[in-house]
């Protein structure tokens, strides 16, 4: 049985916040399962990274709790963020604290090749 779950966010829209909930919350659960848990962040879903972009968007309108807010609960648990290395080209490089890497392509492939690791994709 895999031991890590890695969750690539590339296809999720930053715009749309009702897509936003589900990565972080199933991250922080398997965090708290006790699983290895990475997110990384690359295309439209690296601009999460950048500082200030997360602060500002919401899983549902009127929220007191902002998508940051879920990142960070999620860091806490012990997910480790990365974000992909086009992605600092595209939106930037002054990102939040909890980006603990930065990987390229090959990064990721290697993960989701590995048997000991599940892959979901958002």
């Amino acid at each position: 049985m895999a031991d890590k779950l890695m969750i690539v966010m590339v296809n999720t829209d930053p715009r749309s916040g009702a897509e936003l909930g589900a990565p972080f919350f199933q991250a922080t659960v398997a965090a708290a399962m006790e699983y290895e848990v990475e997110v990384i962040m690359t295309g439209a879903a690296g601009k999460l990274a950048v500082k200030g972009v997360a602060e500002k968007l919401h899983v549902k309108e009127g929220s007191p709790k902002s998508v940051y807010d879920f990142m960070k609960d999620a860091h806490e648990a012990g997910v480790k963020f990365k974000v992909c290395t086009p992605t600092l080209e595209l939106w930037g490089e002054d990102l939040i604290p909890e980006i603990e890497e930065t990987v390229g392509g090959a990064y990721v492939i290697s993960q989701a090749m590995d048997d000991d690791v599940v892959t979901f994709t958002y």
